[in-house]
């Protein structure tokens, strides 16, 4: 199986070097900020013409928003724009015209209604202070060297490593990987170098590749299984709390830049800023690590993982929950368990975002009209059961599985389209006595819940 990875190292670079690369960046934020007036004075142009009666016809001329169409106008006019353009290489100008293109499509793509999800404005001008340095090598000398320690970039040369890449390289020895294009980009006060790899994976199984978990999200647990296990939330941001609003507070006090004055940050208010990134980074970097360590093993022992599609961005919008939930990492945990089971042979089942998994008996199947957030104990009015809420939301996430199965349909299990809860419950096609749901071990007693077969039927009747 082809695949596209990544492989992510830091770097240890020398002042000449580092001097180099920034260079090379800001070649990128040039050829990018100078396409994009190219691109705004035109459509400015052609908006006033219109203002004043002109035809469409004798309008001043389109500029193509290509990657192309921006490098051909771009060689025209750098010797005017950039005469030391000559100094850097042409990978870097060009990392600059392809964000440009991109950008531009995803504007017209979101106001033509082509792009789904968030709304994408018109692209701004890239800051030096403010933007994030980056340049990508697509062309040229690319390469790991054989002690693991050293990488070659065209322009650049041999770089350090602050890791060995002994996972790449292997790869690339076997013959396993090639190499598509190189990222250098500084995050936290460091760099690093991003490979983007075309890897041929093998076939992998997990350890159970019958057995089936419901994963539930949530503050107090990262993820609360439903096989029973709990896996607690390191709260990583919360434990560094303390020491950012410190670092914050030195840093106000020193002075800083200010655009209406044209006033340039001191060199304490640089070194204070450097260490406010550099705890930001660190706490990113605790974030990652312990959700790769969890996706990996759950998509590598279980066979089917069923989790929901949760509205992450509504769920920001509480002022109270806001910085626990961005700190938990959902859309990233999500992210993750997809390409994961892929890679090891699973296969990952999302939950419809209005299916009632909270809500519902994981027992009998009722569903309840209201549950509070408040409550953290299901407690079913029908058959008595008394389960923790996450637990319960775990348990139901599981079930789908089965009923998915049973159904044929695709991968997503859903109640129908309305969000409002009906109370008392659907009692569906019932499991044979004596048998446990998807996921779990045991004997149980009978049971009924809410079907796929049913979701789809009120579907089809709408």
């Amino acid at each position: 199986m082809k695949t596209i990875q990544a492989y992510r190292f830091a770097l240890d670079l020398t002042p000449a070097q580092e001097r180099a690369v920034l260079a090379h960046a800001g070649a990128a934020r040039v050829a990018y900020n100078w396409s994009l007036a190219r691109v705004k004075a035109v459509m400015d142009q052609r908006a006033a013409e219109r203002t004043y009666g002109i035809p469409d016809g004798q309008l001043t001329p389109t500029v193509s928003w290509t990657l192309p169409g921006l490098r051909k106008a771009w060689n025209a006019a750098k010797d005017d724009v950039a005469p030391w353009w000559a100094e850097c290489s042409k990978e870097a100008f060009n990392t600059g015209l392809d964000a440009l293109a991109r950008a531009l499509k995803n504007w017209a793509d979101s106001r033509s209604g082509k792009r789904t999800g968030r709304h994408v404005g018109f692209p701004r001008f890239k800051s030096r202070r403010r933007s994030t340095p980056c340049v990508r090598f697509t062309t040229g000398t690319i390469r790991v060297e054989a002690g693991r320690k050293h990488v070659v970039l065209p322009r650049l040369g041999r770089l350090k490593l602050h890791e060995s890449s002994r996972k790449l390289a292997r790869r690339l020895e076997a013959g396993t990987a090639r190499i598509m294009s190189a990222t250098l980009r500084r995050d936290g006060g460091r760099w690093h170098v991003a490979f983007t790899v075309e890897v041929e994976r093998a076939d992998r199984v997990p350890a159970r590749p019958g057995s089936v978990v419901g994963v539930d999200v949530g503050i107090k647990h990262l993820a609360v299984l439903s096989t029973g296990e709990l896996v607690d939330n390191p709260r990583h941001l919360n434990a560094a709390h303390q020491r950012m609003r410190r670092l914050g507070r030195a840093l106000s006090r020193k002075t800083g830049p200010d655009r209406r004055t044209g006033q340039r940050p001191s060199k304490r208010w640089r070194r204070a800023a450097n260490r406010l990134g550099r705890a930001h980074a660190r706490v990113a970097n605790l974030r990652r690590d312990g959700l790769h360590k969890l996706t990996t093993r759950l998509t590598q022992e279980h066979g089917t993982i069923v989790a929901e599609d949760l509205n992450v961005t509504g769920m920001l919008a509480n002022r109270r929950l806001a910085r626990h939930i961005a700190d938990a990492g959902f859309a990233e945990f999500r992210r993750q368990l997809e390409y994961k089971t892929a890679w090891n042979g699973g296969q990952l089942l999302v939950a419809d975002r209005w299916y009632p998994s909270s809500k519902t008996c994981s027992g009998c199947g009722t569903v309840k009209a209201k549950l509070a957030l408040s409550e953290r104990t299901y407690t079913c009015q029908a058959c008595g059961l008394i389960l923790d809420r996450d637990a319960n939301a775990a348990r139901n996430l599981a079930a789908l599985a089965a009923e998915w199965h049973t159904a044929g349909s695709g991968p997503v299990a859903a109640r129908g389209a309305d969000q409002k809860t009906r109370s008392g419950g659907q009692v569906a096609k019932k499991r044979e006595p004596g048998t446990a749901p998807a996921g779990q071990t045991g004997t149980v007693p009978p049971q009924g819940r809410t079907t796929f077969q049913a979701c789809a039927l009120k579907r089809s009747e709408r």
